[in-house]
């Protein structure tokens, strides 16, 4: 168990780094951004300047709670932290859904009184910009917590934010149409909010104790029916803490004509073969065949 537990400390410690290193990225560019935006007279790039500070303050709390979810149990938490991950991917997706309605709103108003903008300083920037996210969202995107999935949002709406950009100033340059722009930023911002809503709901199935998508219980029942000795398992529950660490409790029928010696070593094969197909921590309550268990399909049992 010691290497499972120096496994997900691994991952945790990525994806810390994958966000400070995100975190660094934005920040810099977002200085330069600021420079170059009224160094080229550009109200659009100094907009987007604007958009990416915000996303520095949600990248810091992106960072703050996933260092905070390595933190090892307590009295208070006694699974620990790794929930804390959850809260930064909330908050992260509040900004996300705030700064997408700003866009719609900006956008929506340009539909009708367009602007004119300079087409080679956003060009220049646009190409900075790609490269810079691509680079950030690409970082992220080798870790699996649903917090660096948040943040690599972000920069997925800056990276396509950039590109819309380049189009409209590409065209611009040979073509008057500032209606593109808008009409653009209104469809990233829908399919944003499309992957904000995703994650979500991904997020309220794990906070309101959903079985993990990735377990069924009739794959549990069928992997532990070869053991021999079992004759019926019941009560089972299963939920996630944090979309990745995932916990099960269940009570097992034992033969009756089993060994209480044999009981011990059963009950940790369980967890093994429960390990394989990733329930981190299994809680096995046995009980022999000829006894009635009374929290069998009674709806009106309280569990904790």
């Amino acid at each position: 168990m010691g290497h499972n537990h120096s496994h997900h400390n691994h991952e945790h410690h990525e994806a810390t780094g994958n966000i400070s290193v995100a975190f660094v990225v934005n920040t810099v560019f977002s200085i330069v951004e600021i420079i170059g935006g009224f160094y080229f007279g550009s109200m659009a790039i100094l907009s987007n300047a604007l958009h990416d500070v915000g996303d520095s303050f949600s990248l810091v709390a992106a960072w703050f709670f996933q260092k905070k979810s390595q933190g090892k149990r307590s009295h208070t938490y006694t699974y620990g932290y790794k929930r804390f991950s959850l809260l930064g991917a909330f908050i992260n997706s509040m900004i996300l859904i705030a700064g997408s309605a700003l866009i719609l709103s900006e956008a929506i108003q340009r539909l009708f009184l367009p602007h004119q903008t300079s087409p080679k300083g956003m060009i220049i920037f646009s190409v900075i910009g790609i490269v810079v996210n691509l680079f950030a969202m690409l970082r992220l995107r080798k870790g699996d917590s649903l917090n660096e999935r948040v943040v690599g949002l972000h920069f997925l709406e800056d990276t396509l934010g950039w590109v819309v950009i380049l189009l409209g100033a590409v065209v611009m340059m040979f073509k008057n149409i500032p209606v593109l722009d808008p009409i653009l930023s209104i469809g990233i911002a829908l399919f944003i909010l499309f992957n904000v809503y995703r994650n979500m709901r991904t997020m309220f199935q794990i906070i309101l104790q959903g079985t993990p998508l990735n377990i069924k219980e009739d794959d549990i029942k069928n992997h532990l029916s070869t053991i021999t000795g079992i004759k019926d398992m019941h009560d089972i529950h299963v939920w996630t803490l944090d979309g990745k660490v995932n916990i099960l409790t269940m009570h097992v029928v034992l033969d009756s004509r089993l060994p209480a010696a044999e009981v011990e070593p059963l009950k940790n094969k369980i967890k093994d073969l429960l390990h394989d197909i990733n329930i981190h921590h299994a809680t096995i309550e046995t009980e022999p065949e000829d006894v009635n268990c009374t929290q069998e399909h009674d709806d009106h049992s309280t569990y904790f």
